[in-house]
This record gives structure tokens, C-alpha cells and sequence, in this order.
């Protein structure tokens, strides 16, 4: 299915990523380290900062935006600046994150902040939440209204904004004792929604849909983004690991505050008993996954799931999106909410 997506699309990736490369300044020479740390972590050079295309991850936010851009009755390649902000807000995101989660590989590589230190890092990152910026304001070029534009830029921050504070909110759980199921939905909403959410709302308002269409395309985004963010749950505890590329086990070891985790700890006694002990421990993993599976936290996560995709499908169905786009957006959510890895 994502084959038969990714070619529908491929006209799209490509106006967006030549769009990226016209932000960050990639003319496909070695570049200066200030460009070549960004262009590396886009997949663009190698870390001696010669060119090489590698892996530079789905892509699947920005071409979300496109979709819902032409399904709501615009032109999507008026949209392509906002797509390539986008997609660099999220790698300024991936960058920070890296740093904090003190994560050694990201896409089968070194991160950046491991080749040339966290200092240098930070300021990577940083030089490429400023870029989106100039990326959004590169609508005004492609013809978008001005107050359109002022509009998707206030958005933006604002999504920015709120980012941020999700990432606050998951690092901070990494000490408390106890985490409630709310506290963790809030997190994720802000970590992971409300990206997919400015998404398909700036591609509805790009197209110069109606404010209840702009609306709808918005929330179909976040219940979207939270029935994505509870699937990974899922899969981080009772995926298969040779389609997952990692070890199923790792949030169990980790400890990690995942909806079903949090909701075998407050529904199971047995479940906060087995926690308090050494999570390296023989046998920790498979008795903790048994209990969460008696404690009903896989049946909780999978209904939750279902109710945020039923509601992202309904919002989706009142916006009215049209043609082929409609199509293409349907076949993403499909795939990314049915998914086994």
C-alpha cells in the first residue's frame, strides 16, 4: 500500500524536497560546516560533507499537507513552501531530541551532535528553526493572499510553540513517579498531533477552504496524529520485531510511560509490584507484558486507537475532499493506522 501511495505522490516529494534544497542552500557541492551539519542530517552528505542521498525518513507530514492542499480544492505546488517548513520544523525537532534523548543513530547513522558535539548541534538545530521560518514566508511567492499567509505563519508558531511543550512534558514524566493517562494524552497531543494537525489545516486554509473546512481538516490531523502515537504504543510492546526494526522489548526495559503502560499501572497492583524491580532482571520483559495483557491494556490502547482513527475518518469525510487527493489521504491513513511496523 505505501508503494502504490509513494507513487502517487512522487511529483509532490519532489517539488518538496527541491524546495528544502533552495532553503538550506544544497547546490550538490561540499558545502561549510554551518550548512553541512543541517545537510547532513537531511540525508543530502556524508559527515566528511560530500554528497551522498541516503535515507531521509517518509516525509509523510509535509505531503500530508499537500494532499489535504489539493483534496480541499487548491493548487498543491502554491502549498510547497509551508510543506518544506514543515518537514524542516520537524528535522530542528529530530536534532534537539537527539541531544536530549542522548540518542547515538537516527536513520542508520551517527546523529549529528556525535560527530561534531552537542554545542555545535544546538546551533544546527537552531539555524533550521529559523530556515523554516523563511521557508513559510516563501509562500508569498507563489501567489498565496497575504492574509493567508499571516494567518499559516501565526499557526505555525503557535504549533511551534506547543511542540515544544509536549517535549517538555515527556521528558519531565522520565522522573515522576506516576503519570496519568490524561497527563500522557496532553503529551502526546502537543509531541506528535498537533504537527499532523497544522498539516492538513494549512493545506485546507492554503486552498482558501471555509473556516469549518480549515476545521475539520485540522481535527481529522490530530485525531490522526493520536491514533498514530497510541499504534506505536502498541507495536513498542506486542509488535513483531523483524517488521518494527527494534527490539519490542525496549519500552519494557526502558520503563517507558506508554498509554498501555500507564494504564496496567493504574489497573494492575500485580503490574506496580513487578515495575519496582530491576527491569534487567531474567524474565522482567515477558512477565511484564503478561500482565499488561491480563490488566486489559492492550484491548484499552487498541480501542483508543480506533476511536481517534473513526473520528479522524469522520472529520476527513465532512471536509469533502475531492479527487484524487481524496483518494491518496484515505490510502495514507489506511496505512499508517493499520500498520504492523
Amino acid at each position: 500500500m505505501i508503494e502504490a501511495f509513494y507513487a502517487k505522490t512522487e511529483a509532490m516529494r519532489s517539488a518538496l524536497n527541491d524546495e528544502m534544497k533552495a532553503v538550506l542552500g544544497f547546490s550538490g557541492e561540499k558545502p561549510d560546516l554551518f550548512h553541512g551539519m543541517m545537510h547532513y542530517h537531511m540525508g543530502w552528505v556524508n559527515k566528511d560533507l560530500e554528497p551522498e542521498q541516503v535515507n531521509a525518513g517518509k516525509q509523510i507530514r509535509p505531503i500530508l499537507l499537500l494532499l489535504s492542499c489539493q483534496a480541499a480544492g487548491g493548487d498543491w505546488q502554491q502549498a510547497v513552501p509551508a510543506a518544506a517548513a514543515i518537514e524542516l520544523i520537524h528535522n530542528f525537532s529530530l536534532i534537539h531530541d537527539d541531544i536530549e534523548d542522548a540518542s547515538p543513530t537516527r536513520r542508520g547513522r551517527l546523529t549529528a551532535w556525535q560527530i561534531w558535539g552537542i554545542e555545535q548541534s544546538i546551533n544546527a538545530g537552531d539555524a533550521m528553526f529559523a530556515l523554516a521560518h523563511i521557508a513559510m514566508n516563501r509562500l508569498f511567492d507563489r501567489g498565496v493572499p497575504a492574509e493567508i499567509v499571516v494567518k499559516a505563519m501565526r499557526r505555525f508558531d503557535e504549533t511551534c510553540v506547543h511542540l515544544t511543550q509536549g517535549q517538555n512534558l515527556d521528558m519531565a514524566f522520565e522522573t515522576m513517579d506516576v503519570v496519568t493517562v490524561d497527563e500522557y494524552i496532553k503529551m502526546i497531543t502537543g509531541k506528535t498531533a498537533v504537527l499532523l494537525s497544522l498539516c492538513t489545516e494549512l493545506g485546507a486554509l492554503i486552498a482558501g477552504a471555509d473556516a469549518q473546512t480549515v476545521k475539520n481538516y485540522h481535527q481529522f490531523g490530530l485525531d490522526a496524529g493520536l491514533a498514530f502515537q497510541v499504534k506505536d504504543d502498541i507495536l513498542g510492546i506486542w509488535g513483531d520485531e523483524a517488521l518494527i526494526g527494534k527490539s519490542a522489548s525496549t519500552d519494557i526495559v526502558t520503563k517507558k510511560k506508554t498509554l498501555p503502560v500507564l494504564y496496567g499501572l493504574a489497573e494492575s497492583e500485580a503490574l506496580r509490584d513487578h515495575y519496582e524491580l530491576d527491569s534487567n532482571s531474567n524474565g522482567f520483559v515477558e512477565t511484564a507484558v503478561s500482565l499488561l495483557t491480563e490488566a486489559g491494556a492492550r484491548d484499552y490502547a487498541t480501542q483508543k486507537a480506533i476511536t481517534y482513527t473513526d473520528s479522524s475518518l469522520s472529520h476527513l469525510d465532512i471536509a469533502n475532499p475531492q479527487g484524487e487527493a481524496s483518494e491518496a489521504l484515505k490510502m495514507l491513513m489506511n496505512f499508517l493506522l493499520e500498520r504492523n511496523y
